[in-house]
């Protein structure tokens, strides 16, 4: 029990002895008021707010540019004529919102109202027949075969006239 006591009155003596007011802060009294003579500093005003700009893309109407082009042989008579354009007032068929590149042919159909061609793309497989339109180039059907389908289209030849542009969509076999 003596040992308890003398340990314990150790560990008392130890805790005054960290508590001695003799040891002066005033080295850190003096860093405290240096850091407080010190001129403030300004705090810089928030930056001025960018009016957002919306961008139209106008280009929609045009020739994919990851698409490779498409050559046209351009004879002395086809070019500017001007007999040749699109029919502007007509109304616009669902199928002719898609570009043509991305219908595949994937079978007809034949009964006693005619023959229908199925082609993939867009949002389905959709029926086509002679005369509908199709693509973003006034693509007109203009003959429907077992092997593809026969489209001409209407594009600008580039001087203000317009030029009809053949097109087949063959058969794809076996997807």
């Amino acid at each position: 029990m003596k040992r308890s006591h003398y340990l314990l009155v150790a560990l008392l003596a130890m805790g005054l002895a960290g508590c001695d007011s003799s040891n002066s802060f005033s080295d850190l009294q003096a860093f405290m008021d240096e850091v407080r003579a010190r001129p403030k500093g300004a705090i810089e005003p928030m930056p001025k707010e960018v009016v957002y700009e919306p961008f139209t893309y106008m280009a929609a109407a045009l020739r994919s540019p990851f698409q490779p082009p498409i050559k046209i042989e351009l004879s002395s008579r086809e070019k500017g004529d001007k007999d040749i354009k699109p029919d502007e007032t007509r109304v616009k068929q669902f199928l002719e919102g898609f570009n043509i590149e991305s219908f595949v042919m994937v079978g007809t159909l034949s009964n006693d109202a005619g023959s229908y061609a199925l082609i993939r793309g867009g949002d389905g497989v959709h029926r086509v027949r002679l005369g509908d339109y199709l693509g973003g180039n006034h693509g007109r059907v203009t003959a429907i075969t077992p092997s593809g389908i026969e489209v001409i289209e209407i594009v600008s030849d580039g001087d203000g006239g317009w030029l009809e542009r053949p097109r087949t969509l063959a058969l794809q076999e076996r997807s």
